[in-house]
């Protein structure tokens, strides 16, 4: 049986691991950026900060994840280095570092994203 164009865009598209190592290295670099800003030099109008953690924690163990790392070792590498930079925020004027509720955030958030891969993944190959 033919498969839809649809589907196989995006078996094509996930399919992509140089592109999805790229945009992981990215992604870190932004989070680490954005996390060691000094808090005087931040936007006042961020949304809610736990959201933010679970958003880029969860775009970063994706990213990993689509790289092609294993999920269980994405979530981990995400998780690490949430709890890595966590602390590495301690120095930096304005900020909280080492911050359970954001570790908790960034865990959750990798969490939800190695999840829905996994379901992606899942439904490619029953196609």
């Amino acid at each position: 049986m033919a498969e839809s164009p649809r589907l196989d865009w995006l078996r094509r598209l996930h399919d992509q691991r140089r592109l999805w190592a790229a945009l992981a290295v990215v992604g870190a670099l932004a989070i680490a950026v954005g996390s060691l800003t000094p808090g005087s030099q931040m936007p006042s109008n961020l949304p809610w900060d736990k959201l933010n953690h679970f958003v880029g924690y969860a775009g970063l163990a994706g990213l990993v994840g689509l790289a092609g790392v294993r999920l269980p070792r994405a979530f981990l590498i995400a998780v690490l280095y949430g709890i890595a930079v966590e602390y590495a925020q301690i120095p930096v004027p304005g900020r909280s570092g080492g911050d359970w509720a954001d570790i908790l955030a960034n865990t959750l958030g990798a969490a939800f994203a190695v999840v829905l891969l996994a379901g992606l993944r899942r439904g490619l190959a029953q196609r």
